[in-house]
């Protein structure tokens, strides 16, 4: 079956950096568009970065954009995203998610805390 797991999260301070992991298996992962999401709390699940199958386009939220990095490695069923220079409002659960046929699938999500 499909799973999506995350892994990477933790404390960072502001200013610092950390790099999230989601690998995936149960499906031919490089035919697949990868998503990282996030959650804060008291606040809708958002739309982080997003990469093609190929690696070839990338698309992030403004809030992300010149900060964050999302790429992947094919060979390895791992999408990474690379946060630099985090802010304390980027404290949130991250999540990576696929989209196979109408289905969503999602991970279990990796908190990230951003505090000094």
């Amino acid at each position: 079956q499909v799973q999506l797991v995350e892994s990477g999260g933790g404390l960072v301070q502001p200013g610092g950096s950390l790099r999230l992991s989601c690998v995936a298996s149960g499906f031919t992962f490089s035919n697949a568009a990868m998503s990282w999401y996030r959650q804060a709390p008291g606040k809708e699940r958002e739309l982080v970065a997003g990469i093609t199958s190929a690696g070839s386009s990338t698309n992030y939220a403004d809030s992300v954009k010149g900060r964050f990095t999302v790429s992947r490695d094919n060979a390895k069923n791992t999408v990474y995203l690379q946060m630099n220079s985090p802010k304390p409002e980027d404290t949130a659960v991250y999540y990576c998610k696929t989209r196979l046929g109408f289905m969503d699938y999602w991970g279990k999500g990796t908190l990230v805390t951003v505090s000094s």
